[in-house]
């Protein structure tokens, strides 16, 4: 199993102040101090596991430490920096230093071959009124892609790599030097500078609609659209909810695993076995709906 997952609830306490921007709050309770942040994670290895288990242990704590540092920054911004740039700031400046730590061996890896080994990153820090990072959102019944897949055929990213000396070769699939089907990971230092780290930054802002939430790796992707997976995961967790919802559902929202998000997920996971995924399959699934309430027949 090549693949990784980490998830984190309750986080961190983020301050107001680092989602807000020169003109105010942007329609936040202002007499709110910090909000809750969730962290979520998903990581496709390839060449083996241990760069995949490596980040899940260590990106949600690297960019906990750049958190801090924004936080410690707060009163020192200058007026021309805005809330969006800071967090794009910290999610670079996190992948980069775990891609560092990745290449110098970090102790405790016994990685030999640490130069061909990497891993692809989705990830997503959720909070009250935002999204930000990469996943697919389920809102109301329509799938919203919140990132593109870094791939070498992708127009900017194959201009970047060649614009880098490298080439891009079609080798069942365009691939960077017709190795790697994929042109940002965290690894893979055979293939650096074309091979870079550098995440992709999205901000939603949450609405009453969304649904859910889902990161996979491509054991999901390859065999399912995005708008199928939306469908299948929003329809199973009202199943959930319909059947045990009002009797199991004890638990606070946030705390501990969600039968129906995981029920969700393990559909998605059975449903790309059948359609004949022969890839370690991951999938998260993140439910947005605070309380789910179902009238039974009587």
């Amino acid at each position: 199993m090549e693949d990784d997952f980490a998830i984190v609830p309750q986080f961190l306490q983020i301050p107001i102040q680092m989602l807000m921007d020169d003109c105010g709050l942007n329609g936040m309770n202002q007499n709110t101090s910090h909000l809750t942040a969730h962290f979520f994670g998903v990581y496709d290895g390839h060449g083996g596991c241990q760069v995949a288990n490596y980040c899940r242990e260590r990106v949600h704590s690297a960019l906990a430490e750049e958190i801090e540092t924004a936080k410690a920054g707060l009163h020192d911004r200058s007026t021309g920096e805005g809330w969006q740039e800071q967090w794009k700031e910290s999610f670079s400046n996190c992948f980069l230093k775990v891609d560092a730590e990745i290449g110098g061996a970090p102790r405790g890896t016994n990685v030999s071959n640490i130069w061909l080994l990497g891993t692809m990153i989705s990830n997503l820090l959720l909070l009250k009124p935002l999204v930000l990072l990469l996943a697919i959102l389920c809102r109301g019944k329509v799938a919203v892609p919140l990132s593109v897949d870094h791939k070498p055929n992708r127009e900017d990213e194959c201009a970047r790599i060649e614009a880098a000396g490298g080439k891009v070769i079609q080798w069942n699939g365009s691939r960077v030097f017709g190795v790697l089907a994929m042109s940002r990971s965290i690894g893979d230092r055979y293939l650096k500078p074309w091979i870079i780290p550098d995440p992709e930054v999205v901000f939603v802002s949450r609405e009453k609609e969304d649904e859910c939430l889902i990161l996979a790796s491509d054991g999901l992707w390859d065999f399912m659209t995005n708008q199928e997976a939306c469908d299948i995961a929003r329809r199973r967790i009202l199943l959930w909810h319909k059947k045990y919802g009002d009797t199991t559902m004890s638990m606070e929202r946030g705390e501990g695993v969600d039968p129906a998000a995981q029920a969700a997920a393990d559909y998605l996971s059975r449903l790309a076995l059948q359609k004949g995924s022969k890839d370690n399959i991951t999938v998260v699934v993140v439910d947005l709906k605070a309380t789910r309430k179902f009238k039974r027949k009587t």
